[in-house]
């Protein structure tokens, strides 16, 4: 997938746009921009791609964006079909690209500029209570406007920054790699993987791609990312894998080569070595949720 991208820019005189979508299934556009983007599904279910992170989403999920982060919500099969009466709705909030700045001179605002740095990488905000208070403060600011919108939009920043349970979505190492905008031979890499990595690709098909042999790439693949490719393309399998696991549409051994892997032992491995878990361990723990 290569990634677009994509103006959502603020009204000047306002810190925050607050938008509403209601379509037939979301845009399918791999897409960043400058502004940090909270994102509350309402309606629909499918798949989430934040950078290198892919999991299934469903209604009432909150996820925050920062800036310039890689993401698509990809709706189910389903969604697209000619008879569907399904909706895709969403609340979206895109924060002025100068808002951090401006709140970072402020000593008070200190936990929200951490939130803003942790979202970075795309949080998924996950305690219920929270998130329900969260949800209806937005509702909320759809009839507020001026002041008593902005105080309504530090109140619901106050309660994500508070937020224990989250997840942090992309890698480390995603970031790192999007980050360098000027190497226009690792974005290449990297939209390569994102469109291959369910086939059998190899790390001399892909430095054939971008014109280095096998050894020159992987000595500047891993001096780039500080992982080897093999390691970066795994992650990316065990992402994919994972929302597989969580839709339960196939067996294991089916999700191993869908998935890019050529055998289950190695599959498991990797999983493991990933993951902390087998891939039936993690069905498990997402089992018990």
């Amino acid at each position: 997938m290569k990634a677009q991208a994509i103006s959502r820019s603020v009204v000047e005189d306002r810190s925050v746009m607050l938008r509403e979508h209601l379509y037939d299934n979301f845009l399918k556009i791999w897409h960043y921009h400058p502004e940090i983007e909270l994102v509350v599904v309402r309606e629909s279910t499918g798949t989430r791609f934040v950078g290198d992170s892919i999991e299934k989403f469903e209604e009432g999920e909150i996820v925050m964006i920062g800036k310039n982060l890689p993401h698509l919500w990809l709706n189910d099969p389903v969604y697209f079909s000619e008879d569907s009466d399904l909706k895709a709705r969403a609340q979206v909030l895109h924060f002025n690209k100068d808002f951090p700045d401006v709140l970072s001179s402020l000593p008070e605002m200190e936990m929200i500029i951490q939130l803003f740095n942790r979202a970075k990488r795309g949080i998924k905000f996950k305690d219920p209570a929270s998130n329900y208070k969260v949800i209806a403060m937005i509702d909320a600011m759809f009839h507020l406007q001026g002041l008593e919108r902005y105080l309504k939009l530090l109140d619901v920043l106050r309660l994500l920054a508070e937020q224990q349970d989250y997840e942090l979505l992309s890698s480390p190492g995603f970031l790192q790699t999007f980050a360098k905008k000027d190497d226009k031979r690792m974005m290449n890499v990297l939209e390569y993987v994102m469109e291959n990595f369910t086939r059998n690709i190899s790390l001399q098909e892909v430095a054939s791609h971008v014109n280095m042999n096998p050894s020159s790439f992987s000595r500047y693949f891993k001096r780039t990312n500080k992982k080897t490719f093999t390691q970066f393309l795994n992650e990316i399998r065990v992402g994919f894998a994972c929302k597989l696991l969580i839709e339960k549409r196939f067996n294991i051994s089916e999700i191993c080569y869908r998935s890019g892997f050529n055998n289950v032992s190695n599959f498991n491995r990797r999983f493991k070595d990933i993951k902390g878990m087998t891939p039936t361990d993690y069905i498990k723990k997402h089992n018990s949720q």
